[in-house]
């Protein structure tokens, strides 16, 4: 299979630099996958599982939370806002920032602001809980 470069940064520095068959991410607008030859464009990153298909076939999993996708000249440069690898993700600490979230929202009396964080929240635990398996 074809392959092309991909570079995924976050502002914490490199994730990921190499040549890769394949990247599948969640943009604003729905699931996305990149492959060997795709036009050029750009799109905002939503909050979701992504992953990576090395040269070798190797699936590397990971949770995306936010950012930037742009395509040029048969490079694919990823800029996240958070980028965790499967392997990176601590489980206990994503449960509990899921419980926290839920007990937020259940306990009501929320501004509005403090309810789009609480859920912002509560979802990118569910992301992180979701790629880890």
């Amino acid at each position: 299979m074809n392959t092309f470069p991909l570079r995924i940064g976050t502002p914490d520095g490199m994730m990921f630099e190499g040549d890769v068959q394949r990247v599948v991410c969640r943009t604003i607008t729905g699931d996305m996958a990149i492959l060997a030859g795709h036009c050029d464009m750009c799109t905002a990153i939503g909050m979701g599982e992504a992953h990576v298909v090395l040269e070798d076939g190797t699936v590397r999993p990971a949770a995306c939370i936010g950012g930037m996708l742009v395509v040029m000249n048969g490079t694919c440069k990823l800029l996240a806002t958070t980028w965790e690898w499967k392997e990176d993700i601590d489980a206990d600490r994503a449960a509990e920032a899921k419980r926290r979230a839920e007990e937020m929202l259940a306990k009501g009396g929320l501004t509005d602001r403090e309810y789009k964080i609480a859920e912002a929240k509560l979802h990118r635990a569910l992301v992180r809980l979701s790629v880890k398996g």
